[in-house]
């Protein structure tokens, strides 16, 4: 078995691998935490098995989808990563959607298991849900067969697989401006060049704490999240996000990282007592998702410790530009500069690029893009540009110019 750093050095990999590597070296050392639950990562390692097994014995095989629909919990994570483990992708779907959207989202992935919590299952009940999806709780409700029943014994282990690159990691709706569901799918090796990339920009290694405060059916989320949880770090979740909260845990678990969008930041910085916490452990700080004003960068910068950095891109990926805030304080009010390896390009309406100086749409092209949305090749070509030489960039929808810099101007 290669040890972790190795596995970390290398062109592809899985975070299945990564877990079981850090369990192997470091089985007593805390992976995930819930409220006053710890899990290790020996402790990880055999539930993702227990996992991994069950979903084969079920007859799922890879390439096939399961859903999980719930809040943020360390059983969420399981099965998440178990799920990778025995090659099945998972399409994380939002709790807070309409049962419609739900169901939408279940028959288009064509999920073979939906794993969901007693909120989910009583939004879904309303709508009649197919009498053949297999339903398994992940807390203790009678939503669907309990967890802990379906779970194989322990012990247990699954067949070992072997992960095509290009197959499917993951399946992230986005509703877009349409209303219309559409599937993004990322492939194994997208995450896997992903984290690479955000751990060595971050910082993350095996001492890191992350703070895990927005929902786990979001990109922004996984984006944190599996560089931790790569380098053996300690993730700590947040069902539900509360800004005294975050301050409490984060000063408690003595806090490295953070992903947060802009209005967490503004109700944390609200907090009354706010200097009162200590935050001097944090490494870096990141933000994505939505605008984030300059006046709130400032504050942030100026009253929290630590680097912080703003992303700019979609769940599509392509369009992806970075702010080192910490370093560069008179550019607050841009997005940064095109990530490295990152091609951005502004075109006009009819497609064609336009100057430097000028307003045009945000196309770009990147390591990190996705597959297509699932299923939908005619989605999948609107939302793609293709310059002079063939390369695929894909649309963001968003305008902007570069300054003389060459930071993004929103």
């Amino acid at each position: 078995m290669k040890t972790a750093s190795v596995l970390l050095g290398e062109e592809f990999g899985t975070i299945s691998d990564l877990i079981h590597a850090h369990a192997c070296e470091r089985p007593a050392a805390v992976a995930l935490v819930e409220g006053d639950e710890r899990i290790s990562y020996g402790q990880l390692d055999q539930l993702m098995d227990r996992v991994a097994t069950a979903l084969q014995n079920d007859g799922l095989r890879t390439g096939d989808i399961v859903a999980i629909c719930a809040k943020a919990s360390i059983e969420y994570c399981a099965v998440f990563f178990g799920a990778l483990r025995a090659g099945i992708a998972v399409a994380p779907i939002s709790p807070s959607a309409t049962p419609k959207s739900i169901l939408s989202m279940i028959q288009d992935c064509d999920a073979k298991i939906l794993f969901l919590d007693k909120a989910v299952a009583d939004a879904v009940e309303r709508i009649d849900p197919p009498k053949n999806l297999r339903r398994v709780a992940l807390d203790s409700s009678s939503a669907g067969q309990l967890l802990s029943h379906w779970l194989a014994p322990a012990g247990a282990r699954p067949s070992r697989v072997v992960l095509d690159p290009n197959g499917i990691f993951n399946i992230i709706y986005s509703s877009g401006t349409t209303g219309e569901p559409k599937g993004i799918v990322h492939s194994h090796q997208m995450r896997w060049k992903l984290i690479a990339v955000t751990r060595a920009s971050a910082g993350y290694n095996a001492s890191s704490a992350s703070i895990v405060s927005t929902p786990l059916y979001s990109n922004t989320t996984l984006v944190a999240l599996l560089p931790s949880v790569a380098s053996g770090g300690k993730a700590v979740l947040m069902d539900k996000f509360d800004p005294a909260l975050f301050l409490q845990l984060a000063q408690e678990h003595r806090a490295t990282h953070a992903m947060l969008v802009p209005v967490q930041y503004r109700r944390i910085m609200a907090v009354p007592d706010f200097d009162c916490y200590d935050l001097s452990s944090f490494v870096m700080k990141s933000s994505t998702s939505a605008p984030f004003e300059a006046r709130l960068k400032a504050e942030v910068l100026k009253r929290w410790p630590g680097g912080l950095t703003e992303a700019y891109g979609l769940t599509e990926g392509g369009v992806v530009c970075v702010l080192p805030a910490h370093q560069h304080p008179d550019k607050l009010h841009t997005v940064g500069r095109p990530a490295p390896g990152h091609e951005i390009k502004l075109i006009d309406d009819m497609g064609n690029e336009v100057e430097r100086g000028q307003v045009g749409e945000v196309v770009g092209h990147a390591p990190f893009m996705m597959s297509g949305y699932y299923r939908r090749p005619d989605k999948t070509a609107e939302a793609e540009w293709i310059d002079s030489t063939g390369k695929r960039f894909i649309r963001s929808g968003d305008f902007g110019r570069f300054d003389d810099d060459g930071f993004l101007v929103p």
